[in-house]
Parts: structure tokens; sequence; C-alpha cells
């Protein structure tokens, strides 16, 4: 019989972890059986539990995960200042990222089910906002973030609400209109606060 080193069982518990994210997002944490994400990991059932303790752990795990990407490849890639906050507005809220929903945002894609999960997985959820937050704060406001926290919560809301709303949408022309605006009405709200 073959023996994994500590190595491959990390590997293989990242690709599930990985996975799982792109599905969850693809169909839904309902819509996500264990035997489909293993399948999709190239793994069998049984390795499942020799990683997660059960499909809930392995839901917190990989919201947490994907929100943890999200700020590193989107926010923390973003230029500094208004700039920045321009690219991480127009970069959600382009036609791109509304076709990939495996590979977007999972505040657009799993909110309705979140709110339904367990408290660990809320938690994670939460301290995963709460990241992407303040980087967004620290480009609203770079010498005191903290003064902008509600703000960049606001902002990652209507960000998140507009996606949702274009991709429940079937007239591909009315959702990239309906993109465009939100576009506009995120960059209007932080020329408002701007002035303030």
């Amino acid at each position: 019989m073959v023996r994994y080193g500590k190595e491959h069982k990390s590997e293989t518990r990242r690709r599930i972890i990985e996975t799982a994210g792109r599905r969850f997002k693809q169909d839904g944490i309902d819509g996500s059986g264990v035997s489909t994400l293993m399948k999709d990991a190239g793994l069998t059932n049984g390795a499942f539990y020799a990683h997660f303790a059960s499909k809930e752990d392995l839901v917190t795990t990989a919201i947490a995960d994907q929100l943890k990407a999200q700020a590193e490849s989107v926010v923390e890639q973003a230029a500094p200042g208004r700039a920045g906050l321009e690219q991480i507005v127009r970069g959600y809220l382009s036609p791109q990222h509304r076709a990939r929903l495996g590979d977007g945002c999972p505040n657009a894609a799993l909110l309705d089910e979140i709110g339904r999960c367990a408290d660990a997985t809320r938690q994670a959820y939460t301290d995963g906002v709460l990241v992407l937050v303040e980087g967004i704060a620290a480009r609203i406001a770079p010498e005191n973030p903290s003064s902008a926290r509600v703000e960049a919560l606001s902002l990652l809301g209507l960000m998140a609400g507009t996606l949702q709303l274009s991709r429940a949408l079937t007239d591909s022309r009315l959702a990239a209109e309906l993109l465009e605006q939100g576009v506009n009405n995120v960059l209007a709200l932080l020329d408002a606060g701007q002035r303030v």
C-alpha cells in the first residue's frame, strides 16, 4: 500500500477546496454534493473524510478561501487610491465577470445560501468580507481607512447586488446596461463621499 507524505495530503486538501469553491459558485452549495465535488477533484468519496469532518466544514473552508483569494487577486492588486477603486468597480461589474460564475466573486454567487448556513460558515464569510472591506476602505481613504469602512461595505453590497441582478436577467443587453449603470452609480457614490 502506498503511503503519502504530509505534502501530498496538503496538496490534495488544497485541490478539494479550490474545486469546491468553483463548483459552489457555479451550482450553489445545495446543488453541489460531496460525490460531485470529489469527482471534480479527481478523488473518491472516501477520501473526503480524510480532509473534512462534513460538507459544512468544506463549505466554511471554501468560502473563506474564495474571499481570501478575491482580496489577494482583486483588491490588493488594484492601484492605490481612486484609480484602484475604479479598477475594482469596472472589473467587478464587467460582462466578463458576469459570465464567469464559477471563477467570479463568491459574494454575488452565494449570498442567498450563505445566509442560511451554520454560524461557523457565516462567521468565515463575515471575516472574509471584512478583509475585502478593509482593502476597499484603504483605497477610499488611505490616510484613515477605518473612516471609510461603512462606505466600503455599502459599495461592496451595491456591486454584489448589481452583479446578482445582471446574472438573473435573460436579456444580455439589459444586463450589460445594468452593469454599466452600476459602475456609474458606484463611482458617483465615491465622488459624493469625497465632496463631504
